[in-house]
């Protein structure tokens, strides 16, 4: 069985309301591909965040240039969206599946958080299971007291748009 179902919104919904954003993140990191069968480390890219690297204004194509960067170095990414990704970048709600094929990934790489729940503690805690990367501009601050090692600037890779190419600031 597949980690996500066409009705994932809903199916994500009731899990995180009888188990909490812990074991929904937990869960996720268990059955996410990323690392295996791969050599490099495993990466959560925020999606929301990078999807405004250029210029401040949504645009996909600097998440998918970014995960097809990764992909070429061996990593095999995961990206995590807010629920409100489609309509930042098309006016209406998409799901997994559309983003996945958008982005041209395998839809085991994409996650959009629950209606009402913020990615970045599904984020967190995925990367705490995983002992994964996160590639975010966002520093989690509101996050550090529930997740120190996962907010340390080690565990946190910036990036951005320059000259129309995506670029990673790796952490000292």
């Amino acid at each position: 069985m597949s980690l996500f179902t066409p009705d994932v919104g809903a199916f994500y919904t009731g899990f995180l309301m009888c188990f909490g954003a812990s074991c929904i993140s937990g869960w996720l990191a268990s059955k996410l591909p990323i690392g295996k069968r791969h050599t490099g480390k495993p990466i959560l890219i925020d999606g929301s965040n990078v999807l405004h690297w250029r210029d401040g204004t949504p645009d996909i194509a600097v998440v998918k240039n970014l995960i097809h960067s990764l992909q070429e170095t061996s990593h095999r990414p995961a990206v995590v969206f807010d629920a409100n990704v489609g309509y930042n970048i098309s006016d209406r709600f998409m799901d997994e599946r559309s983003l996945a094929r958008l982005l041209g990934v395998s839809v085991k790489q994409v996650l959009i958080a629950p209606k009402g729940t913020p990615a970045d503690p599904l984020i967190l805690n995925a990367a705490r299971e995983m002992q994964a990367t996160i590639i975010s501009n966002d520093r989690f601050r509101d996050w550090m007291g529930t997740f120190p090692s996962e907010t340390q600037a080690h565990r946190l890779i910036q990036g951005g748009v320059q000259r129309g190419s995506v670029y990673l600031k790796m952490p000292q």
